[in-house]
């Protein structure tokens, strides 16, 4: 008897909801994030929205490097970005610590799976952390500012969008994979 054969691809169904989740993580970001914005913050519901769709789908590692291709070109739609075309690299290396950070088992007392939580905050540190690397060196270095200054200040944005995010998905994720039966 053969054995089972291994998934080559995402499925239809993988590819829908991967389509849904960036769509409704757009709308969000466009939407609620402004309602939601304080003292510079501004939660990022695109970054949210991809890493659940990872965590749902457990795609392979070059799968979610085009998710995070997704979500970078979607990023760049006039009205969810101020800064042209860092939101490609950053949601690229975001979804690649994402698809790497899926395979690392977090379950406490065989229930309550904490991956989600985890590997959104920290995909959303990775994401945030080269946007505010790449904006920085652009926007300040570019004008001979202080490097170190300006990378201090997005310190807070991308922890407190990191704190959300995750918090968010973890919420998110029990129910849906549930529903989904995955």
């Amino acid at each position: 008897m053969a054995a089972a054969s291994r998934r080559e691809g995402l499925s239809i169904r993988d590819i829908i909801l991967v389509a849904v989740l960036l769509a409704a993580g757009a709308v969000l970001k466009l939407t609620v994030g402004s309602l939601l914005s304080s003292m510079g913050m501004k939660p990022n519901f695109i970054i949210a929205m991809y890493c659940l769709a990872i965590i749902l789908v457990r795609p392979t590692v070059a799968q979610s490097l085009a998710i995070g291709l997704l979500a970078g070109l979607v990023c760049q739609v006039p009205m969810l970005n101020a800064t042209p075309l860092l939101n490609i690299p950053s949601e690229l290396l975001g979804a690649l610590a994402c698809g790497l950070l899926i395979k690392v088992p977090m379950r406490i007392g065989g229930k309550l799976d904490l991956n989600p939580l985890a590997n959104t905050f920290v995909s959303t540190l990775v994401s945030g952390g080269a946007f505010a690397f790449l904006s920085v060196y652009i926007n300040v270095m570019s004008t001979g500012g202080d490097l170190m200054v300006a990378l201090a200040a997005y310190v807070a944005i991308v922890l407190g969008t990191a704190a959300f995010n995750a918090a968010l998905v973890q919420v998110l994720a029990m129910p849906l994979k549930k529903v989904l039966e995955r």
